[in-house]
């Protein structure tokens, strides 16, 4: 039933994050975990660089006509997203390890290889 148009965000966005974790895994980077929930907020994907966790957000689209995917990671996001990095540092917290914020712009075009792009280290913690 793709009428209702939250189930088909809902699949766009798990595509999105299956091959923005694929990307990552071919990077070098290890997927530590998804779709993690820290309290109120959630980060799409925990992966490991060696001695960096990274705090991955994944913006889906179809199309990058209007807006690229990563620009709709907005302060609020960015803000929220911290949130659940610091739950998530204080459960785990290893102080041999470096924490950054990373985000995978995902866009999925019809009949077309995805465009992934990764920016490693895209926002600071404040």
């Amino acid at each position: 039933m793709t009428w209702w148009p939250f189930r088909r965000h809902r699949s766009l966005g798990r595509r999105g994050e299956d091959i923005a974790a694929a990307h990552l895994r071919r990077a070098g980077l290890k997927v530590l975990a998804r779709n993690v929930h820290l309290g109120r907020y959630e980060i799409d994907i925990i992966a490991r660089e060696r001695d960096t966790v990274a705090f991955v957000e994944v913006k889906t689209r179809r199309d990058d006509g209007f807006a690229a995917p990563e620009d709709n990671v907005t302060a609020e996001k960015q803000r929220r997203i911290r949130r659940a990095a610091r739950e998530y540092i204080a459960r785990c917290d290893d102080p041999s390890v470096y924490y950054r914020f990373d985000v995978v712009s995902v866009v999925l075009r019809d009949d077309a290889k995805p465009d992934v792009t990764h920016f490693r280290d895209a926002f600071h913690d404040e």
